[in-house]
């Protein structure tokens, strides 16, 4: 049958880190580094997923909640080996088991494919790396003829083991029951005093099984977090991967080492992407959009043509064909933009419907309002749409004009080709095709003298 199972340990406590959250739980590319390797895992298609939790455990199992997993507590830390027998047990319904590392976020569902077609005709199968410093990691030890016969860990190489630059990536896939044979035989003769899994190597050399290896990418790709500066690193290896995938498909940026993407992206012909860009969740850009320096694209959709000046802040938004948006404008979510609609400096949108043609240009807030067609909204607008309780909606009119500094005081409608007077606050609804002015009378009075401070 070759029924699958695959088996992530993720017990370890991450001491490293010297953070309270599990290191498993810790965020690349904005997701938790297990969430990458699951994601990996479930491309192969297994039959069962089972981790090994340990430090951290409900937390790590609360934010995975919603998977199909087998979870497996390991309440006291005694080496890989015996994780894997801990957890073994739960994939009684499997034929070979695949062992992977929650800390071990980058592996390539491509690269355990070739493992697992290594270990078609073979009861045990490694992964292994070449490094040019393979210092700290255990070696594969190979005989004349260039058979595996043994790994040995970096404490317990003699200094001629030291020499070898291939190691172990600790991934490995085996035959369920003979790995459950193998881990009943290792013993704990080793400077930690653990059960080590990669024993189990040796073992089945000495019942005369050949093991089969298969060769990762590159060392990014089995690369262990064990510290932050690890996790740095791993995170501008992925940052600088999506990036070529991008310029590949088309996209241009500006400056690959400043781009940020954690989510998924999908851009159309000649996008243009300036450095500093944040992308999170799901954003779609169409043709030929230009995103300025220094902004952030949440869960979000430009339409084609439109441009993002420097340092917007989009958030759940739609904005049509040929819109303009920003400098330093914030479109918050719900918030829908036909095309080519103007929203300029220091304004901010939410959860409203904005015409279009129609433009606010200048240090506007504009919320839970729907605004027509080829409207101008003044510098200074605010549709104050709260009321300490609830919120309410403003309505604006296709053509309307609202002069600078105007509170329109939700609800409220604003009638099609009416024109409401600066600095103006609005209670009620103002009809169409009409001027509404609200201000206090000016004067000036004569004789004041402004207050002076004591002299002295």
């Amino acid at each position: 049958m070759n029924r699958l199972g695959i088996l992530v340990l993720a017990a370890g406590q991450g001491t490293r880190m010297r953070s309270a959250l599990p290191k498993v739980l810790h965020p690349l590319a904005g997701r938790p580094l297990l969430a990458h390797v699951l994601e990996a895992a479930s491309q192969l298609q297994p039959r069962r997923v089972c981790v090994v939790y340990g430090h951290g455990g409900e937390q790590v199992r609360g934010v995975f909640a919603s998977r199909a997993i087998e979870w497996v507590e390991q309440a006291e830390q005694r080496g890989t080996g015996h994780a894997v027998g801990l957890a073994l047990p739960a994939l009684a319904d499997v034929d070979r088991v695949l062992i992977l590392y929650g800390d071990v976020p980058l592996i390539e569902s491509a690269t355990l494919n070739r493992l697992l077609q290594e270990a078609a005709d073979a009861p045990l199968a490694v992964l292994t790396v070449v490094l040019s410093d393979p210092t700290g990691y255990g070696r594969m030890v190979r005989t004349p003829a260039g058979r595996v016969c043994r790994i040995v860990e970096h404490r317990d190489a003699s200094e001629a083991e030291r020499e070898i630059e291939e190691i172990n990536t600790g991934i490995l896939v085996a035959d369920r029951e003979r790995l459950a044979g193998w881990l009943g035989r290792v013993g704990r003769g080793n400077s930690q005093g653990e059960v080590y899994l990669t024993d189990v190597v040796a073992l089945a050399v000495a019942d005369g099984v050949e093991v089969a290896t298969a060769q990762a990418a590159s060392p990014e790709e089995v690369a262990g977090v064990n510290d932050r500066v690890q996790l740095a690193a791993l995170e501008r290896h992925f940052q600088r991967r999506q990036a070529e995938h991008l310029m590949r498909s088309g996209v241009t940026l500006a400056d690959p080492t400043r781009f940020d993407l954690r989510g998924q992206l999908r851009a159309g012909r000649d996008v243009f992407i300036d450095l500093n860009i944040l992308i999170e969740g799901e954003v779609t850009l169409g043709d030929r959009v230009r995103v300025g320096p220094n902004c952030v694209l949440r869960d979000c959709t430009i339409g084609a043509d439109s441009e993002i000046l420097a340092s917007s802040v989009i958030e759940g938004a739609r904005v049509g064909r040929q819109a303009r948006i920003g400098p330093f404008a914030r479109l918050r979510p719900e918030t829908e933009l036909a095309e080519q609609v103007h929203i300029g400096n220091f304004v901010e949108i939410k959860k409203s419907q904005v015409g279009s043609g129609s433009k606010i240009n200048h240090l506007s807030y504009v919320g839970d309002a729907l605004i027509g067609k080829d409207v101008n909204v003044g510098a200074g607008t605010i549709t104050c749409n709260y009321d300490g309780a609830n919120k309410h909606r403003t309505v604006i009119g296709d053509r309307a004009f609202i002069g600078s500094d105007t509170q329109l005081v939700a609800p409220v409608e604003v009638g099609a080709n009416a024109t409401i007077g600066a600095g103006s606050t609005i209670t009620r609804d103002a009809p169409p095709d009409q001027l509404t002015v609200s201000r206090s009378r000016q004067r000036s009075l004569s004789g004041w003298r402004r207050p002076e401070k004591p002299k002295g």
